[in-house]
């Protein structure tokens, strides 16, 4: 049996990198995919475009399953193979398709009237079984099951000749979260949904410029970040701008659309070092641990010290600001590490059978006995989905013997799937869902002497530097902002 270590948290469904006007395309690429790594780890691919001796250009792409070190690693690949001064990347996380199928794996690539088209998505598109059905009734063959096709068909099928336009008709017919880099013959361009669901930023490398979903992908290459690809932009790089460093943009459309970004990519997606939303994600992460200890504080027993510690790694920000507030409360307390987490793992582990049910969390966790034993412990985690890891996570902790365990949550209670780019399961899987919410109830499940979360306001008050109302909360309230097929939904998760 495989155990997956990596679904007990909600998966973003992928990273996305494009650079234009580089000598070492395919390798910068490579790195900057290998700092996105945490939004897919499924599987990855870079297509490059070269020109072959009679001046025509040529396509080359290299994907496979597995971590971008696994898939890339030999360097020939980029010496004889990925070769040219443009090129495209992309990590996958499946919410849309056959995680299996090597034929989802993107980039994808096609060869249409006006040449050649890469394209690489972050996010989920709504309407695109609608538009899928149709373009097959209109006689379109469709080689995967994945949603971003329907992308390339609807530009290839384009009756205008001029590419940017018919990316931009394309816009126009999808709805959802997109957060595109597409390659043409001369051009790269990036597409960024109305809404500005999924991260996209612009940075420049030397005279190359550099389209991709988060900074930490620049600060690899010690590229310099420009700006964020604004909602309902698509904008342009070729040769021009190379030339005039004047960035080319168009609106998908005149109409605006309210910003509704992912909250998610503050409290867990995205890297802590990264600069989305017009902010960097390390304040945001500590604002959430702050008012989390402002609203629900752990006071001491017997004034004996708390112990904060986090579930590593993604929780370890939020942990510092929990502490740091619960401080200047008047608690006597410390920032410790507690849990020792496995690095080493991989995306599955072998689990010889089911004697053994907490083999999982200790092949990734370890406690540091002497740190909890006989203390008050405050475990700060920024998400509970299914409550399977956070009880067996629990157990493990208690085995320590500590006198009491809090934990604290950074986010709502998750009651609803997600359908604009994050793999979370159906509501039924939903440990919120389950017990209705009843956080007393999920207390005592998962074990733990009390159980808080951040309700949907305090959460939207720690990021309300980025605008309270600029958020998507829709796993939390059920307030979806863009209406999803129910064809769509059942789809999405009986797949």
């Amino acid at each position: 049996m495989q155990l997956n270590l990596q679904r007990e948290k909600p998966t973003c469904n992928c990273g996305v990198f494009g650079i234009y006007g580089s000598h070492n395309a395919s390798l910068e690429t490579y790195y900057g995919l290998h700092a996105l790594q945490h939004r897919g780890q499924e599987a990855c691919g870079i297509v490059t475009k070269s020109i072959s001796k009679k001046g025509n250009p040529i396509f080359s792409i290299h994907k496979g399953e597995g971590l971008v070190t696994e898939v890339f690693d030999d360097h020939e690949i980029f010496q004889n193979k990925l070769i040219g001064e443009v090129a495209i990347g992309h990590n996958r996380y499946s919410t849309t398709g056959s995680a299996q199928s090597i034929k989802n794996i993107q980039p994808f690539i096609v060869n249409y009237r006006l040449g050649n088209l890469a394209v690489a998505h972050n996010g989920n598109l709504t309407n695109a079984r609608e538009i899928r059905q149709e373009l097959v009734n209109e006689g379109s063959i469709f080689q995967t099951t994945s949603d971003t096709e329907v992308i390339l068909h609807l530009i290839a099928r384009n009756k205008l000749n001029d590419q940017v336009e018919q990316i931009k008709e394309a816009m126009q017919r999808i709805e959802g979260a997109f957060s595109l880099v597409l390659m043409t013959d001369n051009k790269l361009v990036a597409a960024r949904d109305p809404n500005g669901f999924r991260p996209l930023v612009i940075g420049k490398l030397h005279d190359a410029y550099i389209i991709t979903s988060e900074t930490c992908a620049f600060d690899i290459l010690s590229a310099e970040f420009i700006r964020e690809v604004e909602p309902g932009e698509i904008v342009v790089i070729d040769d021009e701008v190379i030339q005039s460093g004047l960035i080319k943009s168009y609106k998908i459309s005149e109409l605006s659309s309210p910003q509704k970004h992912c909250i998610f990519e503050y409290i867990y997606f995205s890297r802590p070092d990264s600069f989305i939303f017009g902010h960097n994600v390390d304040k945001m992460r500590r604002r959430l641990g702050k008012v989390l200890a402002r609203n629900h504080p752990v006071y001491n027993e017997d004034e004996e010290k708390v112990i904060v510690i986090s579930v590593p790694d993604s929780s370890n920000t939020t942990a510092l600001g929990y502490q740091t507030e619960l401080e200047k409360l008047g608690v006597n307390c410390k920032l410790e590490i507690g849990l020792i987490r496995s690095h080493y793992i991989g995306r599955t582990f072998i689990q010889p059978g089911q004697a053994n049910r907490e083999i999982g969390v200790k092949i990734k966790f370890n406690t540091v006995k002497g740190v909890l034993e006989g203390r008050t412990v405050v475990l700060v985690d920024d998400s509970i989905v299914r409550g399977t890891t956070s009880k067996q996570l629990v157990k493990l902790i208690r085995d320590a013997n500590p006198k009491s365990i809090h934990l604290r949550i950074s986010s709502s209670t998750i009651t609803h799937p997600c359908f604009y780019g994050m793999d979370f399961p159906s509501k039924e899987e939903l440990i919120a869902h389950n017990f209705n919410s009843d956080i007393k109830a999920i207390g005592k499940n998962l074990g733990v002497d009390s159980i808080e979360y951040l309700t949907i306001e305090e959460m939207l008050e720690a990021v309300s530097e980025a605008g309270k109302d600029n958020f998507c909360h829709a796993c939390f309230s059920g307030k979806y902002p863009i209406e999803v097929d129910h064809h769509y939904k059942k789809e999405m998760y009986e797949t």
